[in-house]
């Protein structure tokens, strides 16, 4: 999910909705680049993960431009995929992006998994994300 702007403020509400809690918070500032980018933009919430009771994990972000163009309610949510190899991950991104626009290429994240993003040619948003062991 990503928000604009207020993430941390919605994670904490579903933790406490849910009974969860945060299990990692990075920001934009954290990531190899993050220095690089405009000072609004480096407190903003790069990865955020809650869990909760009932097999429950939301993760999510503030959004930026370069994710998609201007935020817009409705286009702020991705369906994502957490195969357990990075054998599987790659066939999936690789499968459902086909004639897509890639965001992310497959790679290392600075959360430490192997993570990938982009839409599909019908217009809908994946994340592809293989946990670190």
């Amino acid at each position: 999910m990503s928000f604009n702007g207020n993430t941390e403020e919605a994670f904490n509400f579903y933790k406490s909705a849910l009974g969860g809690k945060i299990t990692h918070l990075q920001r934009f500032s954290d990531a190899p680049n993050g220095g690089q980018m405009a000072d609004a933009d480096k407190n903003k919430v790069m990865h955020i993960a809650l869990e909760a009771p009932n097999g429950v994990r939301l993760m999510g972000n503030d959004h930026l431009d370069f994710m998609g163009g201007p935020f817009k309610s409705g286009n702020n949510f991705s369906l994502s995929l957490h195969p357990d190899s990075e054998e599987v991950a790659d066939k999936m991104f690789n499968n459902l992006s086909a004639g897509g626009t890639i965001t992310v290429p497959m790679s290392k994240a600075p959360w430490g998994d192997y993570f990938g993003m982009f839409t599909d040619k019908f217009g809908i948003k994946w994340m592809i994300n293989k946990a670190a062991s």
